[in-house]
């Protein structure tokens, strides 16, 4: 029977270690690839097995024309293939989870594989409701839908006592920040959790009026936030 792989990626490029051994056995097994972004899979890949000959696999990538055919092709041809997010674990906040869909409407063996997950480790450190939460996405970029999405989260997570997470782009990360902290409530718990897994990880839970008088930078610095309501 066909079997997928459901391959985790590091969080951060410099630390490899958080990727258990027997991922390793696994990639050997494959026969070919669909990953996020061929060149840090690749690079990633063999940094763990340098022996890795490259060119001796097919490569597919996300999203891109035609990936779909070449999957449902691969899976009917009993192929050992890989999914590999671009950072964390596929399927989860990554667009991995249309073809793993597909695998699972044709009958395949999905293995999942453990790794680090940004938003799991943000919430276990946050100190938050660890039962109740829910992971957002992308935050609006425009200025009134993101005071409106902000709110909500907030309004939620105080009646409902879930835990809210949500991440953006590192290069608007500050910008972001910055509209959490002037549109929240002062008491507000708000967790900023920065570089997971890397040598300058940071992860800090504090209300908002807290973090007005300490503002960290966080441009181009990968970070989910999360935020509740004691």
């Amino acid at each position: 029977m066909t079997k997928v792989y459901l391959i985790p990626a590091p969080l951060d490029t410099e630390t490899l270690d958080v990727i258990p051994p027997y991922v390793f056995d696994a990639i050997k097994e494959c026969e070919l690839f669909f990953v996020e972004d061929q060149r840090t899979t690749r690079r990633y890949f063999k940094s763990g097995w340098k022996e890795m000959v490259i060119d001796n696999y097919t490569w597919h990538t996300l999203g891109e024309p035609g990936t779909q055919e070449a999957f449902l092709k691969a899976l009917s041809s009993n192929k050992v293939m890989g999914i590999v997010s671009e950072a964390g674990c596929p399927g989860v906040a990554d667009p991995g989870q249309e073809l793993i869909a597909l695998a699972q409407q044709q009958g395949a063996t999905v293995k999942p594989l453990v790794g680090p997950s940004s938003i799991l480790l943000a919430l276990m450190a946050s100190g938050f409701n660890g039962q109740r939460f829910q992971f957002v996405g992308y935050l609006p970029i425009e200025e009134t839908d993101r005071i409106k999405a902000i709110r909500l989260l907030e309004s939620t997570a105080a009646k409902e006592r879930c835990t809210q997470l949500f991440i953006e782009t590192p290069y608007r990360n500050n910008q972001l920040l910055a509209s959490l902290l002037k549109h929240l409530q002062d008491q507000t718990l708000l967790c900023v959790a920065t570089d997971l897994t890397g040598k300058t990880e940071s992860i800090q839970t504090r209300t908002v009026a807290q973090w007005r008088k300490e503002i960290p930078s966080l441009h181009k610095r990968p970070t989910l936030f999360a935020l509740y309501v004691a």
